[in-house]
């Protein structure tokens, strides 16, 4: 019974392992507690953006197909996505980047 639980892992892992580069890195992990299904994905820090997808949209559509897996098993599923170690997402500056004009003309090889 343990293997029928368990679609919504293998669903996502599955779908994970067909868009990034190093599919031997990805590590999917499912808990079940009170509040439904976990699963928690973790994937090479070179295959964030491809996870991620523009504004987030391949990590919403994933999100949103484990949950209809879960619905048609009676569970409510929830994905998660860790952040590798060393990721530089987020550190970016905010606001507007001063440089001069010196620079940029380097820049450009002019």
């Amino acid at each position: 019974m343990q293997m029928a639980t368990e679609h919504d892992k293998e669903f996502v892992e599955y779908v994970i392992k067909s868009l990034v580069n190093n599919p031997d890195k990805v590590e999917v992990k499912r808990e079940v507690d009170e509040m439904g299904v976990l699963i928690t994905v973790k994937v090479d820090p070179s295959d964030m953006g491809l996870l991620i997808g523009r504004a987030g949209s391949t990590a919403k559509a994933i999100r949103t197909l484990a949950r209809i897996v879960g619905l048609r098993n009676n569970a409510r599923v929830n994905l998660r996505i860790v952040e590798p170690e060393g990721s530089t997402r987020g550190v970016a500056p905010r606001g507007p980047v001063t440089r001069d004009v010196d620079d940029v003309v380097g820049e450009l090889g002019v």
